[in-house]
């Protein structure tokens, strides 16, 4: 049976049960501060970036066995990102 979504928000409502999943299985290995969008941002980011025509099967399964130390790197490195971003700006003190 073949799938086709109109958007990637389709496609994340479909597979929202998977990352329910994963996004449990961090919280049961201490990584309570990663949420559904954070696994997919980075399986987007980093795994489907160049990936055409995936299956569904196959997107479930990237989101399900994505190495979890991986995802939380990912998201320090987003943090990491934005927090020096902050400090290049020129802000007037008062």
């Amino acid at each position: 049976m073949d799938y086709e979504f109109s958007s990637k928000e389709e496609l994340f409502q479909r597979v929202k049960p998977a990352l329910n999943a994963k996004v449990g299985e961090l919280h049961r290995f201490g990584y309570t501060y990663i949420n559904q969008m954070d696994v997919w941002n980075y399986l987007i980011e980093n795994i489907w970036i160049k990936s055409k025509d995936l299956m569904l099967s196959d997107i479930v399964n990237d989101i399900l066995h994505t190495d979890n130390k991986k995802i939380d790197a990912y998201l320090k490195s987003k943090i990491t990102d934005e927090r020096s971003q902050y400090f290049e700006k020129n802000i007037e003190v008062l």
